[in-house]
């Protein structure tokens, strides 16, 4: 096995290092680093020193892919949420992507049910807030990647699945509105997963990925990524992959080991 097992043979990964390593945002780059991965991705980015990491990634000739701009602490699938109050952060978001290498989109939350109103009318307060931002997207050429989460993970959550995440980016009608794809929560929720890369493969805006069902590196469960990782390329779909999975038992070089692996066996 190679010494930097990040360094994955025919697919480029983007290690989600919130999950992956403890310490500072440059104290887990360079973990990053010292296993050959090319790329990170993040959560929380106003916490972090962005100067400090950029410059760390630099170093190491490494890119960030994608950060969460809006979470789960905030609904904008409220229709009494202010729009622009999501186009100010998204403008923030913009500022603070602008300072990573590499770095052109970012993940947006659709947020938890709403008492009192219907699916409908918070996927609608959705797309009225996607749509307000689209002018800040234009200008700055920047992708918001909406992510449907699945409902064993994320009870009570507003967005679920590839349909609803599709009808909303139609809706939305913006080449700079897409999904991020995340292969865990479409797992857990609909299946079928080369099928639907297959089929909807022009609202993928980015690709997550954790093995079913307890979130950990491929290898753990039951997907088999090294046909995921084959069709993922022959679909030229967006690359890196952001590997946004809980190393089992803690132990990053293992995880990397398996997914170097998994990898290798897609060629």
């Amino acid at each position: 096995m190679t010494e930097f097992p990040g360094r994955t043979p025919h697919t480029p990964i983007a290690v989600n290092i919130e999950m992956w390593f403890e310490g500072s945002f440059v104290e887990r780059i360079e973990q990053a680093a010292a296993l050959g991965f090319p790329a990170i991705e993040l959560w929380t980015w106003r916490d972090k020193d962005l100067a400090a990491g950029a410059a760390a990634l630099e170093r190491h000739g490494m890119t960030a892919t994608q950060f969460t701009a809006w979470g789960f602490g905030k609904q904008i699938n409220d229709p009494a949420f202010p729009e622009q109050d999501f186009v100010d952060e998204i403008a923030a978001a913009c500022d603070g992507a602008d300072r990573l290498p590499g770095c052109g989109r970012f993940c947006v939350v659709g947020g938890d049910n709403i008492e009192g109103l219907t699916r409908e009318q918070m996927h609608g307060s959705i797309i009225a807030k996607l749509r307000a931002a689209l002018p800040v997207l234009e200008a700055r050429r920047k992708m918001i990647i909406l992510e449907p989460m699945n409902p064993y993970n994320h009870p009570d959550h507003c967005l679920y699945g590839s349909a609803a995440g599709i009808a909303i980016c139609k809706a939305v009608d913006s080449p700079w509105v897409r999904l991020n794809w995340d292969l865990f929560h479409m797992q857990r929720f609909e299946g079928n997963l080369i099928d639907n890369l297959e089929q909807h493969r022009e609202w993928i805006g980015y690709v997550q990925f954790a093995d079913s069902p307890a979130r950990n590196e491929p290898g753990t469960g039951e997907i088999r990524f090294s046909e995921i990782f084959r069709k993922v390329r022959e679909l030229d779909l967006p690359l890196p992959l952001g590997a946004e999975c809980l190393p089992q038992g803690g132990d990053a070089r293992r995880a990397a080991r398996r997914l170097y692996q998994a990898d290798a066996d897609s060629k």
